[in-house]
């Protein structure tokens, strides 16, 4: 059901079953798949592609343009997955370069008032608190929460089944299954209890322990980085997640969060 009093441009892909309520602008260029809602208000631009199943609430705002002063208005697109839940006031801006796009994957939860600046890519299954603003070319890995006020600055990457506690400002890189706080963020903890009440990693206590052991040699003992590595590759049993700790921490390049 499309509203007539709805803006909608002719050219736009609409799928089935979808629902467009009043108020609400969707230009040229833009694809929304089958049974998505869109709000009273909600603007979606240019470039824009939803798959299916997605609820956008009121005054969001999707594929803005991205504010980086390195665009040139060069045509570029933000994409977004299934079954996604975007909130109130929801700032999501296209790829500040030709022919690429800002993407957001399947299953996550944006909050009211959720910032993400051009070229930010979203994983699967997070959750993003009220508030929080992702600045450009982040990356945000799958089962991640992110919790109020949270501030990414330009190029962090953050890595699965994080827990960034609310008000954190941070300039480093999150590797994976750990919790930050604090100012400036530091490792908390292994984040033990959303994993292992997870239907989705089904963690054993056995992997969870060599886990706990990989982040005691790199975030609480007094080695340096190369150190840490080599000794989680000497000491720690391997599995597929202290594969994963090993390869971001190997990959940063922001330095990691200790």
């Amino acid at each position: 059901m499309i509203s007539p009093l709805a803006n909608v441009s002719p050219n736009a892909k609409i799928g089935k079953d979808v629902t467009i309520m009043p108020f609400a602008y969707i230009e040229d260029n833009v694809e929304i798949g089958d049974g998505c809602v869109i709000m009273p208000y909600v603007s979606i631009m240019s470039g824009t592609v939803l798959g299916k199943n997605n609820k956008v609430h009121q005054h969001a705002v999707l594929g803005s343009e991205p504010q980086d002063f390195r665009y040139r208005g060069e045509p570029s697109g933000l994409v977004i997955g299934d079954n996604n839940s975007i909130r109130e006031n929801v700032v999501i801006a296209r790829s500040s370069r030709g022919g690429q796009s800002s993407r957001i994957g399947n299953g996550n939860f944006l909050m009211d008032k959720v910032h993400f600046c051009h070229d930010v890519h979203l994983g699967d299954n997070c959750i993003i608190g009220i508030g929080t603003s992702v600045a450009g070319d982040c990356t945000i890995d799958s089962c991640t929460i992110l919790s109020t006020s949270v501030v990414l600055n330009q190029s962090v990457h953050v890595g699965q089944w994080v827990l960034v506690q609310g008000g954190c400002r941070v300039s480093k890189d999150v590797p994976p299954y750990i919790i930050v706080a604090g100012n400036p963020p530091m490792y908390h903890g292994v984040n033990a209890t959303v994993m292992t009440h997870s239907n989705v990693l089904k963690i054993s206590d056995r992997i969870l322990r060599h886990i706990i052991s990989a982040y005691r040699l790199l975030s609480q003992a007094q080695f340096s980085l190369t150190d840490a590595i080599q000794k989680i590759k000497d000491q720690v049993p391997k599995s597929d997640e202290i594969y994963e700790i090993l390869r971001f921490v190997e990959n940063s390049k922001n330095g990691i969060v200790r």
